[in-house]
């Protein structure tokens, strides 16, 4: 593919003789890599591991146009921290193996921590892609990068050590928020370590915000820092020479070609979040309830299995009052999970709920009426605003739930629909209290069709609304109560 100077391909050369060369080249100050060369259709790259923290001395984002041409998006910071706290958690692990496989006695802090980080069985970072802009395509010719072959004893090449200088920097393509993860992730290492305590502003990545740091704890990070500084790499795919706009194709196709994963799917291999274990270990597990990755397209195709995407949804409500699982840790979701659990147990108690073909028989087997619930349950014992007498209150639901009417022709869903004479004949007049005020919000929150109710696709304009309405049916006070 490309043609060899001496024993070396054409991408690493030794013949810079002079001072002079020498300077030119910007190679006064260098660094040794070992990598693999490949051929990335065609195109010659480097492959090379490189240690947490040097990669980000080494390296750097080009969405800066103080900086130079911009080649990136704008940073996501939310979904930045989300990516540190993974890194977190996989550095402690890997300095768990590494004292493992050291022959160490193992403390226990090591499994507390990541059980409060939220645990699971493996960590891996996929690789980053970057260029380095400022050599000729595939690194050829005398202002190429300088190498040398690594040859076994039997005179087989095993790689190439390759000499990157200050000039050579490595200009992320496809990773900016996992390289910004990692500045944030050692600087909230860098502040345990000198401190004491977690950090109770800007590096916030643990659960236990301003609390001193035990003997135990500081440990454990004293040997992620160590894991982030030496053993735990990160795999990077070096580009050579790309101009801007290969560089901006080049994102492009890493980043819009692939195909996104079902959020079912996803969510069943996912081992990391608390809720989903609680829903694989409670719901599945304890109380039964059958859980699918695919959803029937048609009403008569329905099974008795919920979709696993609309569980997750549901929880995430119950235990965060969001609209997803993002953020969940153990220390929030472990204390909730009685409370919940009581929940779900007496969700299965309504009649027809798991039964097949449930969505015909039942609206309580609707994702958006099991919303409705959750934001109830939510509100009753987490919220910061919940009544002093929520518990009374919560049990009070819990009694009550398996007797509501969730059937189809419960002329309570039809509210918005109906005339004040027919809210009269129907007795719902007492109902208008504690629906929300017509400001203009969706509140188109369903119809009757083939004589079932079916809700809207909505979700977040129809499920409080529902939850206003059992409120009122089981006698509850309006959550706009003060």
């Amino acid at each position: 593919m490309y043609a060899k100077n001496g024993d070396l391909p054409t991408p690493l050369h030794q013949d810079i003789d002079t001072l002079d060369a020498l300077v030119s080249a910007g190679d006064v100050n260098e660094t040794p890599f070992n990598v693999f060369i490949g051929h990335n259709l065609g195109h010659r790259v480097f492959t090379m591991s490189v240690p947490f923290r040097k990669f980000y001395d080494i390296s750097d984002v080009a969405n800066d146009r103080e900086a130079g041409p911009v080649a990136q998006r704008p940073l996501d910071e939310i979904h930045a921290k989300k990516l540190a706290v993974y890194m977190v958690k996989g550095l402690v692990s890997a300095a768990k193996m590494h004292r493992l496989v050291s022959g160490k006695e193992i403390s226990p802090a090591f499994d507390e921590v990541l059980r409060m980080l939220g645990d699971q069985p493996y960590f891996s970072i996929q690789p980053l892609v970057c260029n380095i802009r400022n050599v000729p395509p595939g690194a050829t010719g005398p202002n190429g990068v300088r190498g040398m072959r690594l040859e076994t004893r039997n005179g087989e090449t095993a790689s190439f050590r390759v000499f990157l200088s200050e000039r050579h920097v490595l200009w992320v393509v496809d990773g900016q928020h996992r390289r910004y993860a990692a500045e944030k992730t050692l600087a909230f290492l860098e502040a345990i370590r000198q401190s004491g305590k977690y950090p109770g502003k800007g590096a916030v990545l643990f659960a236990e915000k301003g609390r001193q740091v035990t003997e135990e704890e500081m440990l454990v990070w004293n040997e992620a820092w160590d894991a982030a500084r030496s053993y735990a790499t990160l795999t990077i795919e070096v580009h050579l020479g790309l101009t801007i706009e290969q560089e901006r194709q080049l994102f492009h196709d890493l980043n819009r070609l692939g195909k996104k994963v079902d959020a079912s799917l996803a969510l069943q291999f996912d081992s990391s979040n608390p809720i989903t274990h609680f829903i694989k270990r409670c719901l599945a597990g304890d109380l039964g309830i059958h859980i699918s990755d695919s959803e029937p397209k048609d009403w008569t195709e329905d099974t008795v299995a919920l979709v696993l995407k609309d569980v997750v949804a549901i929880n995430a409500i119950a235990f965060l009052n969001k609209g997803n699982i993002a953020g969940a840790t153990p220390a929030i979701i472990e204390p909730r999970e009685a409370v919940v659990f009581e929940l779900w147990s007496r969700i299965v108690e309504i009649p027809d709920f798991g039964a097949d073909r449930a969505k015909e028989k039942t609206t309580a087997a609707q994702p958006v009426v099991l919303k409705a619930l959750t934001k109830i349950a939510y509100d009753l014992n987490f919220s910061n605003r919940r009544p002093a007498n929520g518990e009374a209150l919560w049990a009070e639901l819990l009694d009550a739930l398996p007797e509501i009417d969730f059937s189809h022709n419960n002329p309570m869903w039809r509210y918005y629909s109906m005339t004040e004479a027919e809210r009269e004949e129907a007795n719902l007049t007492g109902l208008a209290k504690y629906l929300p005020e017509d400001t203009g919000m969706n509140r188109d929150i369903g119809s009757v069709q083939g004589g079932h109710m079916r809700f809207g696709s909505k979700h977040n304009d129809i499920y409080p609304v529902l939850s206003d309405m059992i409120r009122w049916k089981v006698g509850l006070p309006s959550r706009r109560e003060a």
